[in-house]
Protein backbone atom coordinates (compact mmCIF):
# COMPACT_ATOMS: atom_id res chain seq x y z
CA UNK A 1 0.00 0.00 0.00
CA UNK A 2 3.02 2.14 0.94
CA UNK A 3 4.38 1.96 -2.52
CA UNK A 4 0.93 3.65 -4.23
CA UNK A 5 0.81 6.79 -5.83
CA UNK A 6 -0.99 9.46 -3.05
CA UNK A 7 -4.03 10.92 -3.76
CA UNK A 8 -3.34 15.29 -3.60
CA UNK A 9 -5.78 16.76 -1.56
CA UNK A 10 -7.22 20.07 -3.81
CA UNK A 11 -6.38 22.68 -0.93
CA UNK A 12 -8.78 25.27 -2.25
CA UNK A 13 -11.48 22.59 -1.29
CA UNK A 14 -13.99 23.85 -4.07
CA UNK A 15 -15.44 20.29 -3.89
CA UNK A 16 -14.94 18.74 -1.05
CA UNK A 17 -17.77 16.40 -1.16
CA UNK A 18 -16.99 15.27 -4.63
CA UNK A 19 -13.20 14.84 -3.18
CA UNK A 20 -14.74 12.96 -0.17
CA UNK A 21 -17.11 10.26 -2.74
CA UNK A 22 -13.72 9.85 -4.56
CA UNK A 23 -11.23 8.83 -1.83
CA UNK A 24 -14.25 6.59 -0.66
CA UNK A 25 -14.22 4.47 -3.56
CA UNK A 26 -10.52 4.09 -2.85
CA UNK A 27 -11.05 1.66 0.30
CA UNK A 28 -11.55 2.16 4.13
CA UNK A 29 -8.13 4.42 3.68
CA UNK A 30 -6.42 5.98 1.00
CA UNK A 31 -2.64 7.32 0.44
CA UNK A 32 -2.92 11.46 -0.06
CA UNK A 33 -0.80 13.86 0.12
CA UNK A 34 -1.24 17.11 2.47
CA UNK A 35 0.05 20.89 1.57
CA UNK A 36 3.65 20.97 1.97
CA UNK A 37 4.41 17.09 0.07
CA UNK A 38 3.44 15.86 3.45
CA UNK A 39 1.53 12.13 3.02
CA UNK A 40 -1.34 10.63 5.18
CA UNK A 41 -4.05 8.13 5.52
CA UNK A 42 -7.52 9.19 4.68
CA UNK A 43 -10.47 7.88 6.34
CA UNK A 44 -13.84 7.98 4.75
CA UNK A 45 -16.15 4.75 5.85
CA UNK A 46 -18.07 5.34 9.17
CA UNK A 47 -17.69 1.87 10.68
CA UNK A 48 -13.89 2.16 9.95
CA UNK A 49 -13.75 5.49 11.46
CA UNK A 50 -15.66 4.95 14.77
CA UNK A 51 -13.08 2.15 15.53
CA UNK A 52 -10.13 4.29 14.74
CA UNK A 53 -11.46 6.89 16.91
CA UNK A 54 -12.18 4.47 19.87
CA UNK A 55 -8.84 2.67 19.14
CA UNK A 56 -6.13 3.35 22.03
CA UNK A 57 -3.20 2.61 18.66
CA UNK A 58 -4.62 5.85 17.38
CA UNK A 59 -3.83 9.08 18.93
CA UNK A 60 -3.60 13.23 18.42
CA UNK A 61 -0.54 13.73 19.94
CA UNK A 62 2.41 14.65 16.95
CA UNK A 63 4.73 15.15 19.94
CA UNK A 64 4.26 11.46 21.47
CA UNK A 65 3.44 9.64 17.91
CA UNK A 66 4.86 11.29 14.76
CA UNK A 67 8.32 10.98 14.29
CA UNK A 68 8.80 13.29 11.42
CA UNK A 69 7.35 16.26 13.64
CA UNK A 70 9.74 15.31 16.47
CA UNK A 71 12.88 14.76 14.52
CA UNK A 72 12.12 18.50 12.78
CA UNK A 73 11.02 16.77 8.89
CA UNK A 74 8.07 18.45 9.78
CA UNK A 75 8.77 22.38 9.03
CA UNK A 76 7.80 25.29 11.40
CA UNK A 77 6.63 26.62 8.62
CA UNK A 78 4.17 23.79 7.23
CA UNK A 79 0.91 25.21 6.09
CA UNK A 80 -0.85 22.97 9.01
CA UNK A 81 1.40 23.55 11.43
CA UNK A 82 -0.76 25.26 14.29
CA UNK A 83 -3.37 21.85 14.13
CA UNK A 84 -0.36 20.01 15.40
CA UNK A 85 1.99 22.20 17.24
CA UNK A 86 -0.77 23.07 19.72
CA UNK A 87 -0.54 21.27 23.05
CA UNK A 88 -4.03 21.17 24.89
CA UNK A 89 -7.26 19.11 24.86
CA UNK A 90 -7.63 18.27 21.22
CA UNK A 91 -4.15 17.27 20.63
CA UNK A 92 -2.85 15.49 24.24
CA UNK A 93 -3.85 11.77 24.75
CA UNK A 94 -3.58 9.13 27.97
CA UNK A 95 -3.43 10.29 31.33
CA UNK A 96 -2.98 14.23 29.99
CA UNK A 97 -6.13 14.24 27.86
CA UNK A 98 -8.41 12.60 30.89
CA UNK A 99 -6.65 15.75 33.45
CA UNK A 100 -7.28 18.33 30.70
CA UNK A 101 -10.69 17.16 29.91
CA UNK A 102 -11.51 16.73 33.49
CA UNK A 103 -10.28 20.71 33.67
CA UNK A 104 -12.28 21.84 31.02
CA UNK A 105 -15.18 19.51 31.51
CA UNK A 106 -16.30 21.62 33.99
CA UNK A 107 -17.77 24.70 32.00
CA UNK A 108 -19.61 22.46 29.93
CA UNK A 109 -22.19 20.46 32.21
CA UNK A 110 -25.59 20.29 31.45
CA UNK A 111 -26.45 23.02 34.18
CA UNK A 112 -23.73 25.58 32.87
CA UNK A 113 -25.03 24.85 29.43
CA UNK A 114 -28.31 25.44 30.41
CA UNK A 115 -27.21 28.49 32.35
CA UNK A 116 -26.52 30.28 29.10
CA UNK A 117 -29.29 29.97 27.35
CA UNK A 118 -30.86 33.55 28.77
CA UNK A 119 -27.34 34.83 26.48
CA UNK A 120 -27.65 33.11 23.22
CA UNK A 121 -31.68 34.24 23.41
CA UNK A 122 -30.15 37.66 24.10
CA UNK A 123 -27.25 37.73 21.43
CA UNK A 124 -30.03 35.90 18.99
CA UNK A 125 -32.28 39.07 19.43
CA UNK A 126 -29.72 41.49 19.40
CA UNK A 127 -28.06 40.66 15.42
CA UNK A 128 -31.68 39.96 14.42
CA UNK A 129 -32.72 43.68 15.50
CA UNK A 130 -29.83 44.72 13.40
CA UNK A 131 -30.56 43.17 10.08
CA UNK A 132 -34.29 44.16 10.49
CA UNK A 133 -33.06 47.62 9.61
CA UNK A 134 -32.43 46.50 6.23
CA UNK A 135 -34.48 47.15 3.19
CA UNK A 136 -37.18 44.18 1.66
CA UNK A 137 -34.77 44.09 -1.19
CA UNK A 138 -31.32 44.75 0.36
CA UNK A 139 -28.55 41.92 0.11
CA UNK A 140 -27.49 41.00 3.66
CA UNK A 141 -24.55 38.84 4.39
CA UNK A 142 -26.36 36.16 7.00
CA UNK A 143 -22.62 34.69 7.58
CA UNK A 144 -20.67 38.18 8.45
CA UNK A 145 -24.10 39.36 10.04
CA UNK A 146 -25.33 36.85 12.07
CA UNK A 147 -24.00 33.14 12.16
CA UNK A 148 -20.71 34.41 12.62
CA UNK A 149 -21.46 37.35 15.21
CA UNK A 150 -23.55 34.43 16.85
CA UNK A 151 -21.27 31.84 18.48
CA UNK A 152 -18.03 33.83 18.35
CA UNK A 153 -19.69 36.54 20.56
CA UNK A 154 -21.35 33.54 22.88
CA UNK A 155 -17.94 31.63 22.81
CA UNK A 156 -16.36 34.78 23.88
CA UNK A 157 -18.79 35.34 26.72
CA UNK A 158 -17.79 32.12 28.37
CA UNK A 159 -13.50 32.35 28.15
CA UNK A 160 -14.36 35.93 29.15
CA UNK A 161 -12.34 37.77 25.92
CA UNK A 162 -13.89 41.00 25.26
CA UNK A 163 -14.23 42.48 21.81
CA UNK A 164 -11.37 43.75 21.43
CA UNK A 165 -9.39 40.84 22.22
CA UNK A 166 -11.98 38.55 20.21
CA UNK A 167 -11.18 41.00 17.10
CA UNK A 168 -7.41 40.45 17.30
CA UNK A 169 -7.81 36.84 17.53
CA UNK A 170 -10.88 36.32 15.03
CA UNK A 171 -8.54 36.74 11.67
CA UNK A 172 -5.73 34.42 13.12
CA UNK A 173 -8.90 31.47 13.59
CA UNK A 174 -9.98 32.00 10.33
CA UNK A 175 -6.26 32.38 8.80
CA UNK A 176 -5.53 28.74 10.09
CA UNK A 177 -8.43 27.05 8.79
CA UNK A 178 -8.00 28.40 4.96
CA UNK A 179 -5.46 25.68 3.38
CA UNK A 180 -4.24 27.58 0.73
CA UNK A 181 -1.87 29.58 2.93
CA UNK A 182 1.89 30.18 2.36
CA UNK A 183 4.14 28.62 4.89
CA UNK A 184 5.62 32.24 5.51
CA UNK A 185 1.82 33.03 6.67
CA UNK A 186 1.06 29.31 8.42
CA UNK A 187 4.01 30.43 10.63
CA UNK A 188 2.66 33.81 11.51
CA UNK A 189 -0.57 32.29 12.62
CA UNK A 190 1.11 30.23 14.77
CA UNK A 191 2.85 33.19 16.56
CA UNK A 192 0.28 35.68 15.62
CA UNK A 193 -2.24 33.32 18.11
CA UNK A 194 -0.15 32.11 20.44
CA UNK A 195 1.08 36.03 21.26
CA UNK A 196 -2.98 37.17 21.11
CA UNK A 197 -3.53 33.95 23.54
CA UNK A 198 -0.97 35.05 26.13
CA UNK A 199 -1.45 38.70 26.07
CA UNK A 200 -5.42 37.97 26.70
CA UNK A 201 -4.73 35.68 29.61
CA UNK A 202 -2.20 38.11 31.07
CA UNK A 203 -5.31 40.77 31.83
CA UNK A 204 -7.34 37.86 32.74
CA UNK A 205 -4.34 37.10 35.50
CA UNK A 206 -4.49 40.64 36.17
CA UNK A 207 -8.39 40.50 36.57
CA UNK A 208 -9.70 37.32 36.87
CA UNK A 209 -13.82 36.92 36.66
CA UNK A 210 -16.24 33.83 36.47
CA UNK A 211 -15.54 32.50 33.72
CA UNK A 212 -13.45 29.47 32.17
CA UNK A 213 -9.99 31.41 31.51
CA UNK A 214 -10.22 32.28 35.11
CA UNK A 215 -10.58 28.78 36.36
CA UNK A 216 -8.26 27.69 34.12
CA UNK A 217 -5.51 30.03 34.98
CA UNK A 218 -6.46 28.95 38.65
CA UNK A 219 -5.76 25.43 37.78
CA UNK A 220 -2.56 26.31 36.37
CA UNK A 221 -1.17 28.45 38.94
CA UNK A 222 -2.63 26.15 41.76
CA UNK A 223 -0.14 23.81 43.52
CA UNK A 224 2.73 25.08 42.04
CA UNK A 225 1.63 24.57 38.04
CA UNK A 226 0.99 21.02 38.35
CA UNK A 227 -2.38 20.72 37.30
CA UNK A 228 -1.99 22.75 34.10
CA UNK A 229 1.45 23.90 31.79
CA UNK A 230 1.19 27.58 30.71
CA UNK A 231 1.52 26.02 27.03
CA UNK A 232 -1.60 23.68 27.99
CA UNK A 233 -3.69 26.82 29.35
CA UNK A 234 -2.74 29.04 26.33
CA UNK A 235 -3.24 26.25 24.21
CA UNK A 236 -6.36 25.04 25.54
CA UNK A 237 -8.07 28.71 25.50
CA UNK A 238 -7.65 28.78 22.26
CA UNK A 239 -8.93 25.70 20.99
CA UNK A 240 -12.20 26.64 22.69
CA UNK A 241 -12.72 29.62 20.93
CA UNK A 242 -11.88 28.35 17.35
CA UNK A 243 -13.83 25.10 18.21
CA UNK A 244 -16.67 26.57 18.91
CA UNK A 245 -17.02 29.61 16.88
CA UNK A 246 -15.70 28.27 13.82
CA UNK A 247 -17.70 25.20 13.20
CA UNK A 248 -20.81 26.49 14.40
CA UNK A 249 -20.67 29.19 12.01
CA UNK A 250 -20.61 26.72 9.12
CA UNK A 251 -23.37 24.60 10.66
CA UNK A 252 -25.52 28.02 10.85
CA UNK A 253 -25.06 28.56 7.27
CA UNK A 254 -24.78 25.54 5.96
CA UNK A 255 -28.24 24.68 8.18
CA UNK A 256 -30.11 28.40 6.53
CA UNK A 257 -28.67 27.29 2.91
CA UNK A 258 -30.43 23.81 2.85
CA UNK A 259 -33.87 25.05 4.24
CA UNK A 260 -34.03 27.41 1.57
CA UNK A 261 -32.82 25.57 -1.34
CA UNK A 262 -35.76 22.55 0.38
CA UNK A 263 -38.87 25.01 0.86
CA UNK A 264 -40.92 21.81 1.14
CA UNK A 265 -38.76 20.31 4.14
CA UNK A 266 -38.63 23.95 5.82
CA UNK A 267 -42.45 24.09 5.46
CA UNK A 268 -42.25 20.68 7.16
CA UNK A 269 -41.02 22.78 10.47
CA UNK A 270 -43.25 25.76 10.01
CA UNK A 271 -45.53 23.19 10.02
CA UNK A 272 -44.43 21.59 13.46
CA UNK A 273 -44.57 17.80 11.41
CA UNK A 274 -40.57 18.34 12.00
CA UNK A 275 -38.65 19.59 14.73
CA UNK A 276 -35.28 21.70 14.58
CA UNK A 277 -33.79 18.90 16.49
CA UNK A 278 -34.77 16.90 12.67
CA UNK A 279 -32.92 19.58 11.20
CA UNK A 280 -29.95 20.12 13.17
CA UNK A 281 -29.37 16.05 12.83
CA UNK A 282 -29.60 16.21 9.28
CA UNK A 283 -27.17 19.17 8.63
CA UNK A 284 -24.51 17.79 10.80
CA UNK A 285 -25.17 14.41 8.75
CA UNK A 286 -25.63 15.75 5.38
CA UNK A 287 -23.11 18.90 5.65
CA UNK A 288 -20.68 18.25 8.32
CA UNK A 289 -19.45 21.51 9.33
CA UNK A 290 -16.06 20.33 10.07
CA UNK A 291 -15.11 18.42 6.56
CA UNK A 292 -11.45 16.73 7.84
CA UNK A 293 -9.85 16.82 10.95
CA UNK A 294 -5.53 17.33 10.83
CA UNK A 295 -4.33 14.72 12.37
CA UNK A 296 -3.93 11.32 14.00
CA UNK A 297 -1.54 9.12 14.48
CA UNK A 298 -0.72 5.57 14.63
CA UNK A 299 0.88 4.46 17.72
CA UNK A 300 1.54 1.14 16.49
CA UNK A 301 0.43 -0.52 13.62
CA UNK A 302 -2.81 -0.67 12.41
CA UNK A 303 -4.53 -2.65 10.25
CA UNK A 304 -8.27 -1.33 8.76
CA UNK A 305 -9.62 -3.88 6.26
CA UNK A 306 -6.81 -4.93 5.01
CA UNK A 307 -4.96 -1.67 4.66
CA UNK A 308 -1.85 -1.33 7.30
CA UNK A 309 -1.25 2.08 8.84
CA UNK A 310 2.10 1.75 10.17
CA UNK A 311 3.45 2.93 13.45
CA UNK A 312 3.93 6.93 13.00
CA UNK A 313 1.96 7.59 9.92
CA UNK A 314 -0.60 10.26 10.56
CA UNK A 315 -4.13 9.79 9.73
CA UNK A 316 -6.50 12.36 8.25
CA UNK A 317 -10.23 12.07 9.82
CA UNK A 318 -13.25 12.84 7.13
CA UNK A 319 -16.62 13.74 9.48
CA UNK A 320 -18.03 14.53 6.18
CA UNK A 321 -17.87 11.27 3.94
CA UNK A 322 -18.64 9.92 7.21
CA UNK A 323 -22.14 11.24 7.44
CA UNK A 324 -22.75 10.38 3.61
CA UNK A 325 -21.55 6.74 4.06
CA UNK A 326 -24.17 5.17 1.56
CA UNK A 327 -23.06 1.97 3.46
CA UNK A 328 -24.83 3.61 6.57
CA UNK A 329 -27.78 5.38 5.12
CA UNK A 330 -28.39 4.02 1.34
CA UNK A 331 -28.63 5.52 -2.25
CA UNK A 332 -30.18 8.68 -1.07
CA UNK A 333 -26.94 8.89 1.58
CA UNK A 334 -25.92 12.20 -0.13
CA UNK A 335 -29.48 13.76 -0.27
CA UNK A 336 -30.76 16.05 2.57
CA UNK A 337 -33.66 15.20 3.67
CA UNK A 338 -35.34 16.16 7.08
CA UNK A 339 -37.19 13.52 7.25
CA UNK A 340 -35.10 10.66 7.07
CA UNK A 341 -35.64 7.84 9.88
CA UNK A 342 -32.25 7.70 10.49
CA UNK A 343 -29.94 10.50 10.81
CA UNK A 344 -26.46 8.88 12.22
CA UNK A 345 -23.58 11.01 12.35
CA UNK A 346 -20.24 11.65 13.90
CA UNK A 347 -19.80 15.27 13.10
CA UNK A 348 -19.44 16.10 16.87
CA UNK A 349 -16.67 13.16 17.13
CA UNK A 350 -16.64 10.16 18.76
CA UNK A 351 -14.82 7.83 21.36
CA UNK A 352 -12.25 9.74 23.98
CA UNK A 353 -12.38 12.91 21.66
CA UNK A 354 -16.01 13.42 21.64
CA UNK A 355 -16.94 17.73 21.60
CA UNK A 356 -17.42 18.77 24.91
CA UNK A 357 -19.04 21.96 23.61
CA UNK A 358 -21.86 19.74 21.41
CA UNK A 359 -24.80 20.59 24.21
CA UNK A 360 -24.07 24.09 23.87
CA UNK A 361 -23.86 24.05 20.14
CA UNK A 362 -27.18 22.14 19.41
CA UNK A 363 -28.59 24.91 21.61
CA UNK A 364 -27.07 28.00 19.99
CA UNK A 365 -28.57 26.04 16.51
CA UNK A 366 -32.23 25.73 17.73
CA UNK A 367 -32.74 29.07 19.05
CA UNK A 368 -30.62 30.62 16.50
CA UNK A 369 -32.89 28.85 13.39
CA UNK A 370 -35.45 28.81 15.21
CA UNK A 371 -35.71 32.64 15.75
CA UNK A 372 -34.27 33.54 12.43
CA UNK A 373 -36.96 32.18 10.46
CA UNK A 374 -39.83 32.93 12.80
CA UNK A 375 -38.57 37.20 12.21
CA UNK A 376 -37.83 36.49 8.55
CA UNK A 377 -40.20 34.25 7.35
CA UNK A 378 -39.78 34.84 3.94
CA UNK A 379 -35.98 35.20 3.81
CA UNK A 380 -34.29 33.60 0.58
CA UNK A 381 -30.91 33.51 -0.78
CA UNK A 382 -29.85 36.51 -3.36
CA UNK A 383 -27.90 34.13 -5.54
CA UNK A 384 -28.77 30.73 -6.90
CA UNK A 385 -27.23 28.02 -4.39
CA UNK A 386 -24.41 26.80 -6.60
CA UNK A 387 -22.97 30.38 -6.62
CA UNK A 388 -22.15 30.70 -2.90
CA UNK A 389 -17.98 30.68 -2.89
CA UNK A 390 -16.61 27.57 -0.45
CA UNK A 391 -14.41 28.26 1.93
CA UNK A 392 -10.67 27.96 0.72
CA UNK A 393 -10.18 24.70 3.03
CA UNK A 394 -10.14 21.12 2.65
CA UNK A 395 -10.60 21.42 6.53
CA UNK A 396 -14.09 23.67 6.97
CA UNK A 397 -17.25 23.06 4.95
CA UNK A 398 -18.54 26.29 4.76
CA UNK A 399 -19.12 29.45 2.61
CA UNK A 400 -17.13 32.63 2.14
CA UNK A 401 -20.63 34.45 2.66
CA UNK A 402 -24.45 33.97 2.87
CA UNK A 403 -26.24 36.55 0.57
CA UNK A 404 -30.13 36.26 1.34
CA UNK A 405 -32.90 38.69 0.96
CA UNK A 406 -35.04 39.12 4.48
CA UNK A 407 -38.00 40.25 2.78
CA UNK A 408 -41.12 40.69 5.10
CA UNK A 409 -40.05 41.03 8.85
CA UNK A 410 -42.12 39.81 12.00
CA UNK A 411 -41.33 42.61 14.79
CA UNK A 412 -39.58 40.83 17.68
CA UNK A 413 -42.06 41.98 20.54
CA UNK A 414 -44.51 39.64 18.15
CA UNK A 415 -42.58 36.89 19.84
Amino acid sequence: MESRCPVALDITGKDIHAEAEHLRSLGPATLIELPGGVTAWAITDYEVLRRVLTDTRVTKSARAHWPAFTNGEIRPDWELISWVAMDNISTSWGSDHKRLRRLVGKAFTPRRIEAVRPLIVQLTNELLDGLATAGPDEVVDLRQQFAYPLPARLVADIIGMDETALAKTAPVINMMVDTTVSPEVAHGILMGWRDAMSEFIASKRANPAEDITSDLIAARDDEDGGKLSEGELTDTIFAILGAGSETTINFLSNAVTNLLTHPDQLELVKSGEKSWDDVMEEVLRAEAPLASLPLRFAADDVDLDGVLIRKGDPILVNYLAAGRDPKLHGESACEFDITRADKEHISFGYGPHYCLGAGIARLVGAIGLSTLFERFPDISLAVPAEDLQRLPTFIMNGHRSLPVRLNARVPAEAH
